[in-house]
């Protein structure tokens, strides 16, 4: 997402408590819609409902785990590190800071060797 959202439609996410809470226990590790569930007592159509609506502000990445068996599952992990809103000069001015994933394990190795080695690792 390369624009923050409106100020409107941050505030009103973050004053939903399921919301706060899916960013708060992803915040610590990855977690899948089930484990969200469990963490945060809710049922998981109002995970999913909360995680596609924190996807589309850009506060929460989904990752896939793939698993040998053919189960693969997602992952979500909070993308949002800080929010602040400034009054300012008679406005109000959201400041919104995203923690930098990297699109794939390894991507941030010079070394060819060691960015397959990453990726390989995390298969």
């Amino acid at each position: 997402m390369s624009e923050d959202p409106a100020l409107e439609d941050v505030l009103e996410l973050l004053s939903d408590q399921y919301a706060r809470d899916i960013l708060a226990a992803t915040s610590e590790q990855p977690m899948s819609a089930q484990q969200l569930a469990q963490q945060c007592d809710m049922s998981e159509p109002t995970v999913y409902r909360r995680v596609e609506w924190l996807q589309e502000h850009g506060l929460l990445a989904e990752r896939t785990e793939i698993q040998t068996g053919g189960n693969d599952y997602s992952v979500y992990r909070a993308t949002l590190s800080e929010f602040t809103l400034t009054l300012e000069e008679g406005a109000f001015e959201p400041r919104i800071e995203r923690l930098s994933t990297p699109a794939f394990p390894g991507q941030n190795e010079d070394d060819t060797a060691d960015r397959f080695t990453k990726m390989w690792e995390n298969l």
